[in-house]
């Protein structure tokens, strides 16, 4: 490891103490109770609470995968994605926060998104909330996985060091933090964490810009690359049979411009409908103090979020002008923001801007594996299997729960060759059509019932799952992102269902009624 290696790592460990003593500062609080532990007391403001969203949503990709797509087949794919998520994100808190805040209160206090369904529809037999928080195992452990690869590839790009290793180091990190603090110092550090990523993009983009020659430079050389710039069409990078970009004459070679057309760019503004299932962006609207706070929070979330997507998206164009032949594989180019650090700023400040990429990592991952065990140990143990548990058995069920899922992540990532976008981009497809329809309807629709919620969750799951690995394999319009027609499915099953079976009890639609009317 020579000079400029160690200075980075220097700055990188001091963020990490930063992190660890923030843990440290909750830790007490935190382990109180479950309640404490898993929701933070509703005890939220609405700087730490639109931050830590958006944030614990974000993650690695927002630094690595976003900048990577834009890097690598320019700018439509990137840009759509960017501007669906940009608006699920102001309609989720617009339409959604202040009627689950509302709600989760009104649902017997509910703390966890499994604990809210199953007391919203007043269920004896706690099937919704088993298969709830089943599906919160599954897909969080995919998510948690591309974290993990996140951690892997940045050491492993830094440092020289082998993947595996690095991304297992990362992983022990992130797990031993979410052991200490629970969801008040995840929240906590979060805040923290957003700062520093907003900070390190702008700072990257900037600088990383006036060293290609200006925007103009940068955006001459885009248009010279077939379809790269372009709202409606797609660069076509020329592999091998590796996957290898070939260069010719010290230039990465490009066939003809694909067509993007309606159908694409529905596919990536699909990605915004996951917003309304994302159980890590939920549970800060049901933490927040107030509910009148959350006005604050939308505004406060929305100029995060609308400029670290824009300026994601501009550094993968920057990073092309500038590093034409460094990244020459779809995974590689996802080391981008990695390679524009290093080579722009002083090593003690490079590694202070990747601990942008770490702060990513961690605000999700963390995020991830708590949610995962609290259904497991709140929602499962408590729930269902031992209901007379106390709170020091549901912390210790979690605890090993979060041991579990952190070894499943690690095995899932372990592939060195994965790509952070495609891993996220499954999970949230499975949360979005799992949860999503069944969040509005449960917000919304008075009629629904515990068949149509059942139903909507299971179809919304399962037609993830069969879409992306037989659907799509057929081409042409079923290769569109997989969220899209298993959010509509979810949906129809929900009303379809909810009207063939027999309508909610009247207990159940008077606390509707109580919600709208804010009466709670």
């Amino acid at each position: 490891m020579d000079g400029n290696s160690v200075q980075i790592l220097v700055a990188m460990v001091i963020y990490m103490a930063i992190v660890i003593a923030i843990g440290v500062v909750y830790a007490k609080r935190a382990n109180k109770s479950s309640e404490e532990y898993f929701l933070g007391g509703r005890s939220l403001g609405p700087w730490v609470t639109a931050m830590s969203a958006e944030a614990s949503d974000m993650s690695g990709w927002l630094l690595m995968g976003l900048p990577g797509v834009a890097y690598w087949c320019g700018l439509a794919d990137a840009f759509w994605t960017a501007f669906g998520l940009a608006i699920g994100t102001y309609l989720n808190w617009l339409i959604v926060s202040k009627r689950l805040r509302r709600y989760s209160v009104r649902a017997n206090n509910a703390i966890t998104l499994p604990e809210f369904f199953s007391n919203r529809f007043r269920e004896k037999k706690k099937t919704l909330m088993f298969l709830a928080a089943a599906f919160i195992l599954i897909f969080f452990t995919v998510y948690a996985a591309s974290c993990f690869v996140t951690c892997g590839k940045l050491f492993s790009t830094l440092f020289g060091m082998p993947y595996v290793s690095m991304m297992i180091l990362g992983a022990v990190f992130v797990l031993l933090y979410t052991l200490l603090g629970g969801f008040l110092a995840e929240s906590a550090s979060d805040f923290m964490q957003a700062i520093v990523m907003i900070v390190a993009l702008t700072v990257i983009v900037v600088l990383g810009t006036a060293q290609a020659g200006g925007i103009n430079a940068v955006l001459e050389n885009a248009r010279q690359i077939p379809g790269f710039l372009e709202f409606f069409g797609l660069a076509t990078p020329v592999v091998d049979a590796n996957g290898q970009q070939l260069v010719e004459a010290g230039q990465p070679l490009f066939g003809e411009a694909a067509d993007y057309g309606l159908l694409s760019v529905c596919s990536m503004l699909a990605w915004g409908l996951g917003y309304f299932g994302m159980p890590q962006v939920l549970l800060r609207f049901m933490a927040i103090r107030k509910e009148d706070e959350l006005n604050r929070s939308r505004r406060i979330a929305m100029v995060w979020v609308v400029i670290s997507l824009g300026v994601a998206v501009f550094i993968g164009i920057a990073g092309r002008q500038l590093y034409p032949q460094t990244h020459l594989t779809k995974s590689g180019a996802e080391n981008i923001f990695i390679t524009l650090a290093t080579n722009s700023l002083p090593p003690i400040l490079a590694g202070f801007v990747m601990a942008g990429i770490l702060a990513a990592t961690i605000s999700s991952s963390d995020s991830y594996l708590l949610i995962a065990a609290s259904a497991l140990s709140k929602n499962i143990f408590q729930g269902i299997c031992k209901k007379d548990a106390t709170d020091k058995q549901v912390m210790f069920i979690s605890r090993i729960t979060l041991l579990v899922l952190a070894l499943i992540g690690v095995i899932i990532a372990l592939d060195e060759n994965s790509v952070i976008f495609q891993i996220v981009s499954f999970a949230w497809a499975g949360f979005g059509a799992t949860f999503g329809p069944l969040m509005l309807f449960s917000l919304f629709w008075k009629r629904i019932n515990k068949p149509g919620a059942i139903a909507g969750m299971v179809g919304g799951a399962g037609m993830v799952f069969l879409w992306k690995l037989v659907i799509s394999k057929l081409g042409g319009a079923f290769a569109i992102y997989e969220l899209l027609p298993a959010f509509i499915f979810s949906s129809l099953c929900i009303v379809v269902v909810s009207l063939l079976t027999k309508a909610p009890s009247k207990e159940i639609e008077e606390d509707f009624e109580a919600v709208r009317a804010g009466n709670v």
